[in-house]
């Protein structure tokens, strides 16, 4: 089927997405099927609004340079497909001449190229659509990881291990230190805070993960063990970690447009703030606390080397997929070894993707609930790189 393509990115960004758009894009000019590629200014939003780009005129090594570049070129949006925006989307399509259709992101971003798809086919319009994975949070389902949280997870790990070295240094002055990761149901971010440790006693010591519902007490019992045994104390926590009774710890009750619920949003307190707040009360403390939102999704510096070829890579293979005329799907990467490491692309269905999320297993958080397992090391070391050690004078 001959036509032109369109490629848009939705969602958060993530330190790689570009990577997979640039995958698409070189993969794109080289198919005999598609003729023109358009990019879509502000994703599907932008579309909706006649904002789109004539991607095969920009220069080549302007679309090279997107393999290492932050943010999301295109530009992105969170905006919830509606009914009636779906009678635009084909007409444009019609008028641009589209036959395929590529969008990076999420499960959000995975069921508008669904129900786009499906509804091209209920008009008897034919259209193939294929989903690249994208998310820091590591909770899309059916991939074995997805681009872009291994470059998150390394920011991560290497904030905890640098700044847990300066709140070692500094316990005479504030006795504890949190550090709040994104991650909304998932801890796959806080657990990878763990990877830069090198010798006992190092950051973090208390891992709170969103699958692990939080005690008032335990927590208390837990920081002030902590802080007996080292002198001070190095926490992290998911954004979205609740209590016993399913209240978030995060203080905000705000919901983006999908209905998920955005921690500390509209003057809410957050969930490291809150625990800071226990803490401090309870014991009479000085600590400090971090929150990141989008540095940990737009670091290109610390990007894992891993993580910008697989993205590429996931770029390239939604173009082959389409080129065999496979439609519906969404790009998954499937892991054959840890050791040597070893991944094969293959393709997730987006009906599946859209509805369903992927928690941390149950075999990579420790019996404690504040720690992780040596299986879930074993999965991560491999995407994430090295870290580098220090020199301690004690």
């Amino acid at each position: 089927m001959n036509g032109n393509a369109i490629i848009g990115q939705s969602g958060g960004p993530t330190s790689v997405i570009n990577s997979s758009l640039c995958g698409v894009i070189q993969k794109a000019a080289q198919s005999k099927n598609i003729d023109k590629i358009y990019g879509m200014r502000f994703a599907i939003e932008g579309f909706l609004n006649n904002e789109i780009i004539d991607l095969s005129a920009v220069d080549a090594k302007v679309i090279e340079g997107l393999r290492h570049t932050p943010g999301s070129a295109l530009g992105s949006c969170r905006h919830k497909l509606q009914e009636e925006d779906l009678p635009v989307i084909l007409e444009l399509f019609k008028k641009y001449d589209i036959r395929y259709f590529f969008l990076i992101g999420g499960n959000d971003t995975m069921d508008t190229i669904h129900r786009v798809e499906a509804y091209c086919k209920e008009k008897n319009y034919n259209l193939i659509g294929v989903g690249v994975p994208k998310t820091v949070d590591n909770d899309l389902f059916g991939t074995d990881h997805t681009p872009g949280f291994a470059s998150a997870a390394r920011y991560v790990a290497l904030s905890t291990q640098q700044g847990g070295i300066l709140a070692s240094d500094m316990q005479r002055v504030d006795k504890f230190v949190i550090q709040q990761t994104v991650g909304r149901d998932a801890g796959w971010l806080a657990a990878s805070s763990a990877m830069a440790r090198k010798r006992e006693g190092d950051a973090p010591h208390l891992i709170y993960m969103p699958e692990r519902p939080l005690n008032r007490e335990n927590v208390l019992n837990d920081v002030k063990t902590v802080i007996d045994k080292y002198g001070w104390a190095s926490i992290v926590c998911g954004e979205g970690i609740t209590w016993e009774d399913g209240t978030p710890v995060s203080a905000s009750q705000a919901k983006d447009k999908f209905s998920n619920v955005e921690f500390g949003a509209m003057g809410g307190s957050s969930a490291a703030l809150n625990l800071h707040q226990l803490i401090s009360n309870e014991f009479g403390y000085r600590g400090e606390f971090q929150i990141t939102e989008s540095l940990p999704m737009s670091a290109i510096d610390r990007a894992s080397e891993v993580d910008l070829e697989e993205a590429y890579q996931c770029g390239l293979k939604a173009v082959e997929l389409a080129d065999e005329g496979v439609t519906g799907v969404m790009v998954s990467m499937v892991r054959e070894s840890n050791d040597p490491y070893k991944i094969v692309y293959k393709t997730a269905s987006l009906s599946d993707v859209a509805i369903k999320a992927k928690p941390m297993p149950e075999e990579y958080i420790a019996e404690c609930g504040t720690d992780v397992t040596q299986a879930f090391i074993d999965y991560l070391k491999p995407l994430i790189g090295s870290f580098p050690t220090y020199s301690i004078l004690r």
